[in-house]
């Protein structure tokens, strides 16, 4: 089962400000950080196979997931002095130690196994092909961030200190798909995309309401898309077979991150806008499908354009794919949760309906949030309501995952 205090975990990082000593034009969160980075574990992992390499991309979601729930745990220490005390061996298996303590409730409420495996990650020697992406990645995401902070503080006390701390990070990166981005970001169309969803920290959630904290459409991604690979591991337990299979719990963690990806370009419009005039919904979504394909697929090789539409276009559908079947149309959508015999790697299994649940559980968590501060609104109060009243009854793989919303009513 997951916690409460599991989920608050995760969306307390929405409040954890980012560079808060530098002037700065946008307030970064560790939430949308962290989103930032999966989006560059996922461009760097794809780029690997493409260059022969064997990725491990369970370990890869999960290691990035253990990750982000340390630094968490660990926020109120400084970055720079974070890094210094993991360089002592002693201290960092200390720190190792009461950071696992403190998880250690919430992960084992989950599964003994994902207590363990939170130990034994931190444990291990960073030496493995997936340890080599997620550092890459965590280091791309604040080079990028950095380069905002720059601009605003020239000429400040302790910048240039900075900066070249940045860049040694960066310069001591030796992943071969990392360094063509990073050398000539310019003229690198992965680059492009990888900053192009990084716009999304600047576009708020709820942007007309008051809301305590304010959440941005990324940090929003990764909230969704660590939900749905926990639920996918507590709604895999009770099918036959015990578990989701990997390509599922890919789909899952990865379907989350990118679901509101046409949002980059078409701006945060929400559910009562949509509603409000007939045929709306359907124009926005052919509006979102011709943005993809002009101005963001043109920036990844072709071999990923599916996969990647696989996630942004119906989104919130249970789906599998059929390929070679002789199907005019290889995608079967399914209206109850996606069949047993379905739950292969061969059919690309999509739970889009899990996806959705994650994604109003990101809402309702927002709007109780505030409200429990005492920045509340009749829209706030309103949204709370109905979303309850649609998903607090709601079953995925037939487990019951209303108590989610419970949690938070």
């Amino acid at each position: 089962m997951i916690t409460r205090t599991l989920l608050e975990r995760v969306f307390s990082a929405a409040s954890m400000e980012r560079w808060n000593d530098h002037p700065h034009p946008a307030v970064f969160t560790e939430l949308g950080k962290q989103a930032h980075k999966m989006v560059a574990v996922w461009v760097l992992g794809k780029c690997e196979e493409d260059r022969g390499k064997s990725v491990d991309w369970e370990a890869l979601i999960r290691g990035g997931i253990f990750e982000f729930l340390y630094r968490v745990v660990v926020t109120d220490i400084r970055p720079p002095v974070f890094h210094k005390l993991m360089q002592d061996g002693e201290t960092k298996a200390r720190l190792d130690e009461w950071v696992a303590s403190r998880l250690e409730p919430d992960l084992a409420a989950l599964s003994p196994d994902m207590a363990r495996a939170f130990r034994e990650y931190h444990r291990a020697e960073p030496a493995t092909l997936e340890r080599r992406i997620l550092s890459a990645a965590h280091y791309m995401a604040t080079k990028w961030e950095f380069a905002f902070i720059l601009h605003w503080s020239a000429g400040m006390y302790g910048i240039e200190r900075t900066r070249r701390e940045v860049e040694a990070n960066i310069n001591a990166i030796t992943l071969p798909s990392a360094r063509r981005m990073l050398d000539d970001p310019g003229n690198s169309p992965l680059w492009g995309f990888f900053s192009m969803v990084g716009q999304l920290t600047f576009q708020k959630r709820w942007a007309q309401t008051p809301r305590v904290p304010s959440t941005s459409v990324l940090g929003h991604l990764l909230f969704v898309a660590v939900a749905s690979w926990l639920l996918s591991h507590e709604a895999g337990a009770a099918l036959p077979q015990g578990r989701l299979c990997p390509r599922r719990l890919y789909n899952n963690f990865f379907g989350g991150l990118f679901h509101d990806l046409p949002e980059v370009l078409t701006r945060d419009i929400i559910s009562p806008v949509k509603a409000s005039v007939e045929g709306m919904d359907d124009m926005i979504r052919r509006y979102e499908r011709a943005a993809m394909e002009e101005r963001i697929l043109p920036l990844l090789p072709p071999a990923w354009h599916r996969e990647l539409c696989w996630y942004a276009e119906e989104e919130f559908t249970n789906k599998t794919w059929h390929e070679g079947t002789g199907r005019i149309d290889p995608i079967e959508r399914h209206a109850g949760d996606i069949p047993d015999a379905l739950n292969e790697d061969r059919y690309d299994p999509l739970d889009g309906h899990l996806v959705e649940l994650c994604d109003k559980l990101a809402a309702y968590i927002e709007a109780s949030a505030s409200i429990s501060t005492g920045i509340r609104s009749s829209e706030l109060e309103s949204a709370k309501r109905q979303l309850y009243d649609r998903f607090h009854a709601s079953r995925v793989c037939g487990l019951p995952l209303g108590y989610l919303f419970e949690y938070f009513r």
